[in-house]
């Protein structure tokens, strides 16, 4: 049993440098030979790099970030395949890998904002998050994407799009009969969300927000602490 314990352990700390992969980064480094964290927004991920280096660098950083969630959960199943023996028969193997499932996926999720690799910045976790409700329930997931492509047709915000689907996750859970650990999952993470998008925010009520072609005015928020 304790086995089994350490295990987990170390499939949490897996997600979490997982989460901290700086994709964005990386690519701008490569590419261009720049800190993306001291251009634009400050942020590492895909939004940032669309508007810095374009569409191509902008995809790829976006599919990969969501690849990082899809790959966190998924270290979740893979130890449940092949270590399942060493559980306690006496404890309910569906309600533990749920709550494990959660705290991998939160793990992930601020390895991306928090990245071990930055020191501690990044991005603003949106990608990521997708890649893990993707993992989770697919139905959960599609729908949250289907929210952000609704508001970011309507509105050209991505930062509002990322929190309307921030918002919508957890209702999500609930239509979709989600465990509550994945219901606590979404609260916990969709908040962590908009709490990442708050300079965002104070544009949007500004007036001030960018949308998806336009230049971001501020000063990079890593910089300014707002990251």
């Amino acid at each position: 049993m304790t086995i089994w314990f350490v295990w987990c352990g170390l499939v949490i700390i897996l997600a979490y440098l997982l989460g901290s992969f700086p994709t964005g980064y990386l690519v701008g480094k490569i590419l261009k030979g720049i800190d993306i964290r001291q251009v634009g927004s400050g942020s590492t991920g895909a939004t940032n790099v669309l508007r810095t280096l374009g569409k191509g660098p902008g995809a790829f950083v976006l599919i990969t970030d969501c690849l990082k969630g899809v790959l966190a959960i998924n270290l979740v199943y893979i130890l449940y395949s092949s270590q399942l023996n060493l559980m306690d028969s006496s404890l309910n193997v569906e309600a533990w890998r749920s709550w494990l499932v959660t705290l991998v996926g939160l793990m992930a999720i601020l390895g991306h904002s928090k990245s071990i690799f930055l020191g501690f910045t990044g991005g603003k976790s949106v990608a990521t998050s997708l890649g893990i409700l993707l993992a989770i329930n697919w139905q959960v997931g599609v729908g949250t994407l289907g929210v952000f492509i609704v508001v970011i047709a309507i509105s050209k915000i991505v930062s509002l799009s990322s929190i309307a689907g921030a918002i919508a996750v957890s209702i999500l859970m609930i239509v979709f009969q989600q465990p509550l650990a994945y219901i606590i999952f979404s609260l916990l993470g969709g908040l962590y969300v908009i709490i990442r998008h708050r300079s965002n925010i104070d544009r949007l009520l500004a007036g001030k927000e960018p949308k998806i072609g336009q230049k971001v005015e501020t000063q990079p928020e890593q910089l300014t602490g707002e990251g």
